[in-house]
């Protein structure tokens, strides 16, 4: 009996990992435990946290699977000692599902200086290249990792200590990346130049922490103490914190769809409260595109602030028409075809009392392939809803994500293919509509919009506008208004 990807789960774009770090802690291991728990949400495939200690040195422990599977036991934990760790949830791409062990971060190394370990959130789009150069001059890669490109690029540089060998290593690297280290005595934080994936500085006691985000900093009791800034490097001790920019500092281009969908709604990104910010993607889209109705239903549980905005200006009432069955998990066993049909109805149920009769608008962040949506359609129809009306929590998504997002290709998008009117009538719904870009950027704190000029984020899925070269996928011959 195969464990099978819930469709569900399957018609959503997936942030490939969450990072996090700390040092100047007892038991550090078992706070990075904790700070991945609360990372999850980015990375379900599989987990690995690495501590050190003088007396036992690098320890490492890597798994399959949920943390809260494979990290919560104490004679487990108890392998881990130390003040000072790091660790790694992963969601692989669509080109490297079946990954083995060796492919779980973090990723370890022993250089000339001493041991360093090095987690990544991101991806790098000259890695292939990278990949074959250093074959070529004698390197022997152990994993698919496109992090382990670092290591080797660390490991022939000529500098003196780990930082400035890995200063040297990112310089060559494209793409977008905040990655976490470790050596014997150091915890080590690095942004890309322009900013695109998310990394925080907190604080607890006389300790320092580093995180994908905010919430992972909460459930440990720390205090946020800002974020690390585009092309900057930290270096954490227990005597403080260093600071330095070894890039050319480029204007931020953050990833919007994290406040989309990607970070979780109790996150803190630019000062922003993440729930807020999509609360009012809600507000913009009731401004954009209203529609008479009875009721606004979220799709749960990221449709929930959105589908709230919407309320709130529209004035029609808010109700939790779908119910999500909070103990399914990512994955789920599928013992026989009969159950496979059952497909999204697994994860989501109608409440059939509130919807039956009513004009029902669904509220959700995101279509991508569309299947979801048919099913969801045809649920809520089953239950007798006079109308159905769509409203989407951000715009079509037209091309695929090179920065760390396990995207379908360009034809498996339905926006890519279909126009909002073409859409809707293949839904077979009563109206459909996205939120603008620019009402997605008003949401975001930007009055006038997307300037065109000098955009703040990253919004390649949605404009296809890449700041940063996907090299290897205009080498292997993928088109894209980069390479154009």
């Amino acid at each position: 009996m195969p464990i099978c990807s819930h469709p569900f789960d399957d018609d959503k774009l997936h942030e490939e990992c969450g990072v996090f770090g700390a040092i100047g802690i007892q038991d550090a291991a078992n706070f990075v435990a904790l700070g991945l728990h609360a990372l999850q949400h980015r990375g379900q495939e599989a987990g690995g946290i690495v501590s050190y200690t003088q007396a036992t040195g690098f320890n490492t422990v890597r798994r399959f699977g949920y943390v809260r599977d494979n990290f919560t036991s104490a004679k487990l934990m108890e392998t881990l000692p130390g003040a000072l760790a790091i660790g790694h949830v992963r969601y692989s791409t669509s080109g490297a599902k079946g990954a083995q062990i060796r492919d779980v971060q973090p990723l370890f190394a022993e250089f000339a200086m001493g041991g360093c370990a090095i987690a990544h959130n991101g991806n790098i789009t000259n890695a292939h290249a990278l990949r074959q150069e250093l074959i070529e001059r004698g390197s022997i890669f152990q994993s698919g990792s496109d992090t382990e490109c670092m290591i080797h690029l660390m490991a022939r540089s000529i500098q003196k200590n780990i930082p400035e060998r890995m200063k040297d290593a990112l310089r060559r690297v494209e793409g977008a990346f905040s990655v976490v280290a470790m050596t014997r005595s150091k915890l080590i934080g690095v942004r890309d130049p322009l900013g695109v994936r998310p990394l925080m500085l907190g604080r607890i006691g006389d300790g320092w922490i580093l995180s994908s985000e905010t919430c992972a900093l909460d459930i440990i009791g720390a205090e946020f103490v800002r974020e690390i800034e585009p092309g900057e490097m930290v270096i954490c001790t227990e005597s403080g914190v260093e600071s330095s920019f070894p890039f050319d500092r480029r204007p931020s281009r953050f990833c919007i769809f994290e406040h989309v969908y990607f970070s979780r709604p109790d996150s803190i990104i630019g000062g922003q409260s993440v729930y807020e910010t999509r609360r009012r993607i809600g507000i913009e889209l009731a401004k954009e595109a209203p529609v008479e109705a009875d009721l606004v239903c979220p799709i749960p549980d990221s449709g929930t602030p959105a589908a709230i905005g919407y309320s709130q200006e529209s004035g029609i009432p808010f109700a939790m028409g779908i119910v999500r069955n909070q103990y399914m998990g990512r994955t789920f066993i599928e013992p026989t075809e009969q159950i496979r049909n059952m497909g999204v109805r697994l994860k989501l149920n109608v409440n059939r009392s509130m919807i039956a009769g009513k004009r029902v608008i669904l509220v959700d962040d995101s279509v991508v392939r569309g299947t979801t949506s048919l099913k969801i359609r045809e649920m809520v129809l089953d239950a007798g809803a006079a109308e159905v009306h769509f409203r989407i929590a951000s715009p079509p998504t037209t091309w695929p994500c090179f920065y760390g997002v396990d995207t379908p290709e360009r034809e498996k998008l339905i926006a890519a293919t279909m126009s909002e009117d073409e859409i809707c009538k293949y839904l077979g719904v009563n109206s459909l509509r996205f939120v603008s870009l620019d009402g997605l950027y008003r949401a975001a704190g930007e009055e006038k919009g997307r300037d065109t000029r000098s955009p703040q984020y990253c919004d390649a899925c949605f404009s296809g506008d890449y700041p940063i070269r996907p090299s290897d996928r205009i080498s292997a011959g993928f088109v894209t208004k980069a390479a154009e």
